[in-house]
């Protein structure tokens, strides 16, 4: 064994003995799920899937591929691809969005592209680790935290904002719902700190990962549920979550009115969301009371 592999090995052996080890695995089919993130067990709903199969046999401008081909900068664009930016920013009441292939390259690729030179990143505390990712590689001249949910107060935001200036650029980063604890961000408390204190260069960013399907009428998300989608800069959505796939959209504030379903091929999906998102509260209802 080389001196690596005697590396590896100790520091895997380490965590087997701190129970810190994580091995992939699998679960029999009729296994009831409660570690997953697929709250609302969307991929289960046959219509979904049916719909899903017939878009891509009927699709043929141009047919698709059985992968991108390449960029989408280069030849892996496609009208599929455009379309779907274009439903789904509409459904979340945004003028435009732009698909990742992660909720961590939409973090990375925002945070560390966004802010230019001598701009400012504020962020909650817990904010999730791709957000710390892209901050890494920003080119933020400074990068503040503020203590978890705390508007108010000492390490709150209103006194992190309140020592910065009206020159430089500052984007505050938070969660719709925090992973870890399932808390959710006081959004309205934020949007008014920012806006008394960085009325013209202040920008909040919101992942909606954990809040999209769960929030909001059918499911829109916390920034929706609100109605604060002209005051938030960028929200993420992320497919991997309530959506039962893979994948995010990125969307920019927007002053449009809610586009009504109508005929929206979008309607099975959003009937979907309704009835699972009813039990899904429910079930949390009763988790708390019995709590």
């Amino acid at each position: 064994m080389s001196k690596l592999e005697e590396q590896l090995a100790a520091r895997l052996s380490d965590r087997e003995t701190r129970s810190q080890l994580r091995r992939l695995t699998t679960f029999p089919a009729d296994n009831v799920d409660f570690s997953s993130n697929a709250y609302l067990s969307l991929s289960l709903v046959p219509e979904i899937r049916s719909a899903y199969h017939s878009l891509l046999e009927k699709h043929a401008d141009p047919p698709p591929f059985l992968g991108s081909g390449g960029s989408r900068l280069l030849d892996g664009n496609s009208t599929l691809a455009e379309n779907l930016e274009r439903d789904i920013a509409a459904f979340h009441n945004a003028p435009a969005g732009l698909l990742f292939n992660s909720g961590f390259d939409a973090n990375v690729g925002l945070v560390s592209c966004l802010p230019q030179p001598g701009d400012v990143i504020v962020y909650d505390e817990l904010i999730h680790a791709s957000a710390h990712d892209g901050m890494k590689l920003s080119r933020a001249a400074e990068r503040i935290p503020f203590k978890h949910n705390c508007v108010a107060g000492n390490g709150g935001l209103d006194a992190v904002l309140q020592g910065l200036g009206i020159e430089k650029s500052v984007f505050i980063l938070v969660e719709g719902v925090y992973s870890m604890d399932g808390d959710v961000a006081p959004l309205k408390e934020i949007v008014d700190c920012v806006k008394l204190r960085l009325p013209d260069n202040g920008y909040i960013i919101v992942d909606e990962a954990h809040s999209t399907g769960i929030f909001g009428n059918q499911g829109r998300g916390l920034v929706c549920e609100l109605g604060l989608e002209k005051e938030i800069f960028v929200r993420l959505h992320t497919f991997g979550k309530a959506m039962s796939s893979f994948g995010v959209k990125e969307s920019g504030r927007t002053g449009q009115d809610d586009k009504a379903m109508g005929s929206d091929p979008r309607r099975n999906l959003s009937k979907a969301i309704d009835l699972k998102q009813d039990l899904v509260k429910d079930i949390w209802t009763t988790s708390l009371l019995k709590s």
